[in-house]
């Protein structure tokens, strides 16, 4: 509990990547479908690379999945810019559901150490959310997704914000 404490940063970074993506999406709503690829693309893979390294240091699967996850999708939008809307849509709502339930198994395996693990649980459960709804809804048009991926990654991002406030508050009151 120690090093993932420490790591508190890494997870403040992946809240604040979320927040600015979100950010940009709810000021340019316009923007083409080839510009969200590369967005969502550098998005996914920020969050990615920053699962990773926390996963290394900590020595979590779970975390580690989550970051290789990140890293493949955003690699996989930068290789295919062209790629229609319902299938980056499809690449958008796999990478929430698998990123959401990996943010879920990290949070019960912190309730043994930590309370009120609650908001990585609440973070988790609002990507799985966001991944149903959208390979439930999937044509609804490229406005409605940037939209709802902005909320998602505004909310999500506040979350980790909140959290990696909590683990650096460890840091703080353990060396009281």
């Amino acid at each position: 509990m120690e090093m993932i404490s420490r790591m508190w940063w890494a997870v403040l970074l992946r809240g604040i990547f979320g927040v600015l993506f979100a950010l940009i999406a709810f000021f340019w709503p316009g923007i083409t479908i080839v510009a969200l690829v590369l967005l969502f693309g550098a998005y996914a893979l920020a969050d990615g690379i920053f699962a990773l390294i926390t996963a290394i240091r900590v020595n979590w699967l779970s975390l580690f999945l989550e970051g290789i996850v990140g890293i493949a999708v955003g690699i996989l939008t930068f290789i295919w810019p062209g790629i229609t809307a319902i299938v980056l849509l499809y690449f958008i709502a796999a990478w929430a559901v698998i990123t959401g339930v990996f943010e879920i198994i990290a949070a019960i395996r912190l309730r043994r150490t930590i309370e009120n693990e609650w908001l990585l649980v609440l973070g988790g459960l609002v990507s799985v959310l966001l991944g149903i709804l959208l390979f439930a809804f999937p044509k609804e048009g490229a406005l409605s997704v940037i939209w709802v991926i902005a909320v998602f990654a505004f909310i999500f991002g506040i979350l980790l914000i909140a959290f990696a406030f909590k683990l650096r508050g460890l840091i703080t009151s353990k060396a009281s």
